[in-house]
This record gives structure tokens, sequence and C-alpha cells, in this order.
């Protein structure tokens, strides 16, 4: 079965694109900014079947390198998806720095976190509901024809 790309489909998968882009580059540059930010906390914050691996990665000389790739990371993600450029390589790669947030926070019954983790979630958070929206915008040509997608998709098509 063959989906049609109406204009309102295209405009949707958009709208989308560029609102998770703005929202990876938003919290990517306000982590930037703060020279005092870091995953530790969070990561010490984790429960869970994983949170054995997350407490070592921030006990770890490691710590440095996971708060630059977790902003820049980020930073790279975001632009990456308002740009719709790469799109279906940036959408995977937040799909799964988003499904690591969740594993580090998931929201299963009897895990209660810290007053300042947003919100009362039972199984489903934004971060899986994040992550599967990036899955939308992975599976679809969303980078396309309203971003620089566009332009590499019209080169491949002059040529074959």
């Amino acid at each position: 079965m063959q989906i049609s790309m109406t204009k309102p489909r295209r405009l949707s998968l958009f709208f989308l694109r560029v609102a998770i882009g703005w929202h990876f580059a938003f919290e990517a540059l306000s982590k930037i900014e703060n020279p005092d930010w870091t995953a530790y906390y969070y990561l010490q914050a984790s429960q869970g079947p994983f949170s054995g691996a997350f407490h070592a990665l921030a006990d770890s000389a490691l710590m440095p390198l996971v708060d630059l790739l977790n902003q820049w990371g980020m930073l790279a993600i975001g632009l990456g998806l308002i740009l719709g450029w790469f799109t279906r390589i940036w959408a995977y790669a937040g799909m799964a720095l988003v499904f690591l947030y969740f594993l580090a926070t998931p929201s299963w019954p009897g895990l209660e976190y810290p007053a300042a983790f947003e919100g009362n979630y039972l199984l489903v958070n934004k971060n899986l509901i994040e992550c599967l929206a990036l899955w939308v915008l992975a599976l679809f040509p969303s980078g396309a024809p309203y971003g620089l997608d566009a332009l590499f998709q019209n080169k491949k098509t002059a040529e074959s």
C-alpha cells in the first residue's frame, strides 16, 4: 500500500520535525551556556534495571566526555532536524539518545524520582513519546520537500 504524501501530511511532518529539532537545540544551548551543567545528577538519579550502568558512568572518568557528547550531540541533532538535513540519520540519533534518557529514568510503577523531575507518569513519559515521534520522522521523508534533504533528493532524481 502506497501512502500519498499530501500537503497536510508533509506540513505535519515538517512542523513535528522542526518542533523536536527546536526542543533538542534549545536544551543543548541551555546546557552549553551553563558552565556548571552536568549529566551527573541525572545519571545518579537513575532507577530501574539499567541504573547500575548509569551510576557507573556518572562515577567514571568519562563523565566530562558524556557531558560534551550530550551537549553537542543534542545541538547537532536539533540543527539537523530543523534544517531537514540528513533527517533520517538525525532522527535515529535523537531516538537513540532519548531512549537512553528513558532507560535512565523509566516511568515504571514503584520508581520515585526527586522533585526536580517533572510530572507524574505511568509507563509512558515525554521521553518515550519523543522517541516514538522521532521514529515516525525517520520512517517518512520528513526532510523533503521542506528541508535540505529535498536538494539531495532532487539531485539524485536528476542523475537517475
